[in-house]
């Protein structure tokens, strides 16, 4: 009779479900069917050409041995410039922390900032990964709804009834829906987070992936970002989508020095330091520009796309896609939970997309994403696909 082994409550986390859709895609591909990947939301292309030439030249020289718990100093040099040039904002190399990726940037954050019980706001449809790091961590996940009449952005009369919060996280753009908070909204929301006494976190991801006007960063708009304000505002970037390297596993914390040193004393004992070969990477990537800003170009027309093909399969009510590289789309006029239609899709017509329960607990079974990161001519297949789908679905 085997031993039944008890486990945290903690690791009872629900699934990330693009993961699981991602994986049946796969395992249909090993059977020799065609797949259309609008489920995962990453680059098509790699590392910038001239980031990976310095890559390249670099193993042959140099060990790769650890760097520091907070990353190389040039790349948090490199990434204090971008705020001062992309920005305007005067941020130095003590407030960055170089994590391996953004998510291990979200973990180490919520460690630095909350105790266990603490009550977190998180906004729905959002990022699944924040409630579950939340929940994993012990701390108290609050979702707030988000409502389509207002492009999908908190509004604090709303967030006023969840009171009393610790935490706070929004995303700009956010996935999934590509909402952009514009600056005199998030100047409100810190501005509220200071009265109320709750930390700000800003999950930044996105940027550089825009079609309007760029945002403004939220350490610009504190103040003194060398300052700390009580509660602290924190800033969370990656490599992995506007410089196009995933799997390089590369993020950064921007925030307070207090804070940046508490996150790097975890960092210490919870990863050592980030993939070394990946920091490199990623300080090269600065110096490719062009190519970077090539590829939002094609995800510009990449959702031009995809939205007139899913407006011709009759799919019309969507978010605003203001960035980032998704569509959040409401399929309730099927009558089918998301799940179960993107599992259709899947097997019956080679469509891969992700149900909306990833991103929101309450109202995701009405609601697919789908990402247009990959070549426009698969989403125009996609689109057509649906089409035909919907003519002979009962």
């Amino acid at each position: 009779m085997l031993n039944v082994v008890e486990l945290s409550a903690r690791s009872d986390v629900p699934p990330f479900y693009v993961m699981e859709v991602m994986r049946e895609a796969e395992r249909l591909e090993s059977l020799g069917r065609e797949i259309l990947h609008l489920e995962v939301g990453q680059p098509s292309t790699a590392a910038p050409d001239g980031a990976l030439q310095v890559v390249q030249s670099l193993l042959g020289t140099d060990r790769m041995g650890y760097t520091g718990a907070a990353g190389l100093p040039a790349l948090r040099s490199r990434i204090a410039d971008w705020y001062r040039t992309r920005y305007n904002t005067a941020v130095d190399t003590d407030q960055i922390v170089v994590t391996t990726g953004a998510s291990g940037s979200f973990v180490l954050t919520f460690l630095a900032l909350f105790d266990a019980g603490q009550r977190v706001a998180v906004l729905e449809p959002g990022y699944p990964c924040y409630r579950n790091d939340l929940d994993a961590l012990g701390a108290t996940a609050v979702s707030v709804p988000l409502r389509p009449e207002n492009n999908y952005r908190p509004s604090l009369d709303d967030l006023d009834g969840y009171l009393p919060l610790d935490g706070l996280i929004v995303a700009s753009p956010s996935n999934p829906t590509g909402t952009i908070i514009p600056e005199s909204q998030m100047r409100a929301l810190i501005d509220w987070c200071q009265a109320n006494k709750v930390a700000l976190i800003v999950d930044e991801i996105y940027h550089g992936i825009t079609f309007g006007d760029p945002p403004p960063s939220a350490l610009g708009l504190i103040d003194d970002p060398g300052e700390s304000p009580n509660p602290p505002v924190v800033v969370i970037n990656s490599f992995s989508k506007f410089f196009s390297m995933t799997g390089w596993r590369v993020g950064w914390v921007a925030t307070q020095p207090t804070v940046a040193a508490r996150i790097e004393r975890l960092a210490q004992s919870l990863t050592i330091a980030p993939p070394t070969v990946s920091q490199h990477c990623a300080l090269a990537s600065f110096d490719c520009l062009d190519e970077l800003e090539s590829n939002v170009d094609r995800y510009r027309d990449n959702r031009d796309v995809i939205l007139r093909g899913l407006a011709s399969a009759g799919l019309t009510k969507t978010a605003p896609a203001d960035g980032a590289f998704y569509v959040w789309c409401d399929v309730s006029q099927f009558g089918l939970d998301s799940q179960l239609l993107a599992a259709r899709w899947l097997e019956e017509i080679g469509v891969a997309s992700t149900p909306g329960v990833d991103f929101d607990q309450r109202r995701g079974s009405d609601f697919i994403r789908f990402s247009y990161a990959g070549d426009a001519a698969d989403l125009d297949q996609a689109c057509q696909a649906i089409a035909e789908w919907m003519t002979t679905v009962d």
